[in-house]
Order: C-alpha cells, then sequence, then structure tokens
C-alpha cells in the first residue's frame, strides 16, 4: 500500500491530499530516509511524520487491503517512544 493512503486509511493524517503535501515538504519518514507519497509501505517499517510541534514515530503492524473503520484504524499501527 502506498504511504499516503497508509497514512489516510490508519488516520494519522485525516486526507490523502495532506498526506502528500506533507510528504512533498520532506516531513515524513519511512526507516530514516525522507519519503514520497508513493512508496511502498510493508509490516515493519517505521514511520515518523514531523508537525509542526510534535514528531510522532510509529511502526506498522499490518496492512489492510480495503479501508478499515475508525474503531479499526489504532490496530494498523503501534505508537513508539513518546
Amino acid at each position: 500500500m502506498r504511504l499516503d493512503k497508509f497514512l489516510k486509511v490508519s488516520r494519522l493524517i485525516k486526507r490523502r491530499t495532506v498526506a502528500n503535501e506533507v510528504s512533498d515538504m520532506g516531513r515524513v519518514f519511512v526507516n530514516g530516509n525522507i519519503a514520497k507519497a508513493g512508496k511502498q509501505l510493508k509490516e515493519g517499517d517505521i514511520i515518523t511524520i514531523e508537525y509542526a510541534n510534535r514528531k510522532i514515530n510509529v511502526k506498522v503492524l499490518r496492512i489492510p487491503i480495503t479501508n478499515v473503520s475508525i474503531q479499526e484504524a489504532p490496530t494498523l499501527y503501534q505508537e513508539l517512544d513518546k
């Protein structure tokens, strides 16, 4: 699954267009490397998102085949070191 779609499906970022913009600004990293919106993710990847006032690190636990419910979204990732 593409990075931008995963960010939207997992609800780490609310809209896919916003996920694209944040990626284009170089504020999303996968396994420590700057990632484009089209980067293909796999289970075990570490995603870092730099917001204006905080940074989030998450580990991809599973890649969904389709969209998931809002209750199921947090099961797609594990938040690392707050």
